[in-house]
């Protein structure tokens, strides 16, 4: 599957990145943002693309030696600790930050740890292996009822979280659960037969509450958000693209909080989406959402 950029119009329209500037892509993924900064900063300035699983940045460095580009520094960490990356690669005055939370088509389609409900593979679930005990496959048989029914219901919107917990833990007191297909048929068995009938597959949501908790991803985007307005050259721009509620109120609630202290400045009052010409080629837009501050 080809990773398509999200807004990617959208996103340097706001940047209008010039000759020589710097700035951080905290999710490079497939380097579609990236790679098109990189074009317009030119050889004197840089493009830091950042992502915690390190096949990624390699597979796009093997792209970018192909396609001759030499303004990318690819860093193998996980975004939460921006300021200490900016501060190892010596970034000058950086001029955007970019953070798009999509979830790669990397992850489902190739990665083998257990994202998707559509293939059978182990519960893992983590973007980082070497750097996270926590799997998918931990919590499911060793947290306690409660705590899975909370994570289900918060990070999934899951409207049959407990349902769905009850029948994990009484499956579990036979045997151990360690792949996506058990998973899967233990949630169709624990939900009413309408829902397995609905338009969403009856896992997504507690497939995607799994995927946040294993890897905190909430917890580190609050992280990120502070540190990315801190190492902010003055007037640099911070954007980014949710496609979950969740995130999306972190960044919402981030932003008016930073800009009734004066440190920023909202440049969209609104979140920009899609235009329909953009969903229609690429449907996994649909419910992105970009918002975008400047540092004052």
């Amino acid at each position: 599957m080809i990773h398509k950029p999200v807004l990617l119009k959208e996103v340097l329209e706001i940047f209008d990145p010039q000759p020589g500037e710097t700035y951080i892509d905290a999710t490079v993924n497939g380097g579609g943002h990236a790679l098109a900064i990189a074009e317009r900063v030119g050889p004197k300035g840089e493009v830091a693309g950042i992502d915690w699983d390190c096949q990624l940045p390699e597979k796009l460095k093997i792209k970018s030696e192909k396609l001759k580009v030499k303004n990318l520094i690819l860093v193998c960490d996980n975004y939460a600790n921006i300021k200490s990356i900016a501060g190892k690669y010596n970034l000058g005055k950086i001029a955007g930050i970019l953070f798009d939370l999509g979830f790669s088509s990397y992850h489902i389609e190739e990665s083998g740890r257990g994202f998707s409900f559509l293939r059978n593979e182990p519960l893992d679930m983590r973007y980082s292996p070497k750097n996270n005990e926590l799997t998918a496959e931990k919590i499911i048989n060793t947290w306690p009822e409660e705590a899975i029914e909370t994570i289900l219901r918060e990070y999934g919107e899951e409207r049959f979280a407990h349902r769905i917990s009850r029948g994990i833990i009484q499956a579990r007191h036979d045997k151990n659960i360690s792949t996506t297909a058990e998973l899967v048929k233990i949630i169709s068995r624990s939900v009413p037969q309408f829902y397995l009938k609905s338009r969403l597959h009856p896992a997504t949501k507690t497939f995607q509450a799994l995927r946040m908790a294993v890897n905190d991803e909430l917890g580190n985007l609050a992280k990120a958000l502070e540190d990315a307005v801190y190492i902010l050259g003055a007037r640099g721009k911070i954007a980014v693209i949710s496609f979950h509620s969740l995130e999306d109120r972190i960044v919402k609630n981030f932003f008016k909080e930073r800009s009734r202290e004066g440190s920023i400045k909202i440049l969209t009052p609104k979140p920009v989406g899609p235009e329909k010409k953009e969903i229609y080629e690429n449907p996994r837009a649909r419910s992105a959402k970009l918002r975008v501050a400047t540092k004052t």
